[in-house]
């Protein structure tokens, strides 16, 4: 299985990792081949024969690059790479732009699925912005889009929605889905002041240098639109989800709240009015009641209602890279699986 990489952040290198010490994971069936690497910041490498991970990760360790052999340079875009080059896989990995919508992982994506090339992301921004344009451009063209690490760093949500609820309709969700707050609001309730949660966030390495998206709601607000879209069919954008951050939030509302037998939470919401969707991302006071007031620090926890059963939790404690690298490397053994079959049909 040929991949293509667009992005090579921290998920990317957790998945070179994965993949150059494979021995450390014996269940892991999955040879994949990277015929090209492209980022923003470091260019982009192209081999057909394949690109060595062990050597680029060793290059970006040491000296800051890709790779020290002028031979793998490519003078591509990575829009012109997905276009172009010969592969079976797009992994997109870059960052989520709001103010762009989507973009520019929607082309990539959209360029990727055009010739029938299959997908995988962690970037929630396409999912928010544009899932059924990107679904049905899938369908059409024979490829899969998968995007597992999109929400909940690949605690496999989708994949249970899909595989484990076939005929039921979803009628809401709600959940915890920024680590990033609700690290920040447990520190508020010991008394801490949201700077010095944001530093303590950035030490931890969970939060970015700029910790606005997550602050101000918009990292889950994309998550909540992503959900609302694929798991309820609906068509909106995180421009369209009812949206709150934490900046308003003080030490003495976290403890005033834990005093009343409450937590502050960071919920995010979708349900169901008549054929409307309403999304939200709103501060809430919890009780101890709820299985949300038992998620501390950067866990998680997703609620799923349907029609068929009873509310469904899933809950996950504390994600690192390794959980949304391996959430993409899921997908990846999806497709290959899909890939083989769909080469073993006969001809018509």
């Amino acid at each position: 299985m040929k991949i293509l990489f667009i992005g090579f952040g921290n998920v990317a290198k957790e998945m070179a990792r994965i993949f150059t010490e494979r021995k450390l994971y014996p269940a892991l069936d999955i040879s994949p081949e990277v015929i090209g690497i492209f980022t923003k910041r470091h260019g982009g490498l192209e081999n057909s024969s394949g690109i060595c991970l062990d050597t680029v990760l060793t290059e970006l360790r040491q000296n800051d690059r890709l790779t020290a052999d002028e031979r793998e340079l490519s003078p591509l875009t990575p829009l012109e790479a997905a276009e172009k080059l010969d592969y079976d896989v797009l992994v997109e990995l870059s960052s989520l732009s709001i103010s762009g919508k989507g973009e520019p992982a929607v082309s990539h994506i959209r360029a990727a699925l055009k010739r029938g090339k299959s997908v995988a992301s962690a970037n929630k921004g396409p999912v928010g912005f544009h899932y059924r344009e990107l679904r049905d451009l899938a369908e059409e063209n024979g490829a899969l889009y998968l995007f597992e690490s999109a929400v909940m760093d690949g605690a496999p949500l989708f994949n249970f929605c899909r595989r484990c609820m076939k005929g039921a309709t979803i009628t809401g969700f709600s959940g915890i889905l920024n680590g990033t707050t609700n690290f920040i609001l447990s520190h508020m309730e010991k008394g801490g002041s949201l700077e010095e949660g944001i530093k303590l966030a950035q030490e931890a390495g969970i939060a970015e240098a700029d910790p606005s998206m997550d602050i101000d709601g918009w990292d889950p607000a994309a998550k909540t639109a992503a959900l609302a879209n694929v798991l309820m069919d609906s068509d909106i954008t995180p421009l369209d989800v009812a949206r709150e951050g934490i900046r308003s939030v003080t030490p003495e509302m976290a403890q005033e709240a834990v005093k009343r037998g409450m937590r502050l939470k960071l919920i995010c919401r979708g349900s169901r009015e008549g054929n409307t969707v309403r999304a939200s991302v709103e501060v809430e006071e919890v009780s101890r009641e709820d299985i949300f007031c038992l998620v501390s620090h950067y866990g998680s926890a997703l609620r799923i209602e349907s029609d068929l059963m009873n509310p469904n939790t899933i809950v996950q404690e504390c994600p690192d890279l390794l959980d949304t690298a391996y959430g993409v490397i899921e997908d990846l053994i999806t497709i290959r699986d899909h890939l083989d079959t769909h080469s073993r049909l006969p001809l018509k």
